[in-house]
């Protein structure tokens, strides 16, 4: 062993000393030990002539024993938006400023939970969140949970966690309260439009005149493109950019302007209350030849149709609403019409 060896050694050099000194002959044992120490030195291995080189080795690498997180200790990054922030100029609607930011006009509604649903309350010089992309920027509520919120939206949780703003992260996956996340595709709801009674005088219902009560045609045409059904409480009717429009009743005129709706933007819009409970609406309108206030007579002329607004193609939007209830405009209009729908 160990202990050996370094005897070996030490008699060899005491041999050598010995030598040098003309120390006594050496006895059999140590002339033994001597030739043994010689065996050993000469079957010694030899260091290596060319260096090894650890550069080149493989590493390995073994995680089996790396810490797992500790849920007492883990600390939940907190989201991080960024959103731009939109200032409402006269005249702007819902549909054009969420066209010109890139999203639907319900993810305005999604990003400022303070808005109206109302379109046409939305009010110049206020400051509107735009998201970067559609959906809804949740406030967290103590206790709330992934899961809880994917209910609540109807959007599944992988698509909440994968997006990079809103921090999350694997395993723990922990909300902070009064936090705000980004729910993808998510909604809360969608604008509507009612017609606007401002014009008040001293009638029926506050209007100076009152309707006859029957309708006549505001276009020339009869090309139906599509008739009223429970998607679509109205009457589309084919005409070229630019034809006259007529009054279908006597009223007062409420609305004359752009105005976004409930299902379409309905472009350059035209209303007028009719004093007895009954609206007539007339939209995408080219251009608009009244104002607000002004009382017009059955067939007097008051624009000419259009391809304003959400429009496929130049034609007249034409709505009669009872008690701001849509109904069938051919449960008033009399005549055969045309079916230009194929």
């Amino acid at each position: 062993g160990f202990v050996f060896w370094g005897q070996v050694r030490w008699i060899s050099q005491f041999e050598v000393s010995a030598e040098s000194f003309d120390m006594p002959e050496l006895t059999a044992v140590e002339v033994a030990v001597e030739d043994f120490a010689e065996v050993v030195t000469e079957t010694a291995v030899s260091p290596p002539t060319t260096p090894i080189s650890f550069t080149s080795a493989p590493i390995i690498t073994d995680t089996n024993l790396a810490p797992a997180p500790n849920p007492h200790t883990y600390q939940a990054r907190q989201p991080a938006h960024s959103f731009t922030i939109h200032v409402v100029e006269r005249g702007e609607t819902p549909n054009r400023i969420a066209d010109q930011h890139g999203i639907s006009p319900e993810t305005l509604l999604g990003g400022n939970p303070w808005l109206s649903q109302e379109s046409n309350a939305l009010a110049a010089d206020t400051e509107l969140v735009i998201l970067p992309i559609d959906g809804v920027l949740h406030t967290v509520a103590p206790g709330e949970t992934l899961e809880s919120i994917s209910d609540l939206y109807k959007i599944p949780v992988a698509d909440i966690v994968a997006v990079a703003s809103n921090n999350l992260e694997a395993p723990f996956l922990r909300l902070v309260p009064e936090t705000q996340l980004l729910v993808p595709g998510a909604t809360v709801g969608q604008f509507y439009w009612t017609a606007p009674k401002s014009v008040a005088g001293v009638g029926q219902n506050g209007f100076a005149v009152v309707g006859t009560g029957t309708y006549v045609w505001p276009v020339g045409g009869r090309c139906i493109t599509q008739y009223a059904w429970a998607g679509h409480p109205a009457l589309d009717v084919s005409m070229s950019d630019g034809a006259a429009l007529v009054a279908a009743d006597r009223g007062t005129v409420t609305y004359a302007s752009w105005a976004a709706g409930t299902y379409y933007d309905y472009g350059n819009l035209i209303v007028i209350n009719h004093g007895n409970g009954y609206e007539t609406l007339y939209a995408h309108l080219s251009s608009i030849s009244v104002y607000p206030g002004q009382v017009v007579q059955q067939g007097e002329y008051i624009g000419a149709t259009g391809n304003t607004g959400n429009s496929s193609g130049p034609h007249l939007h034409l709505e009669i609403r009872l008690n701001d209830i849509r109904d069938d405009p051919l449960f008033y209009l009399s005549g055969p019409t045309q079916n230009c729908a194929q």
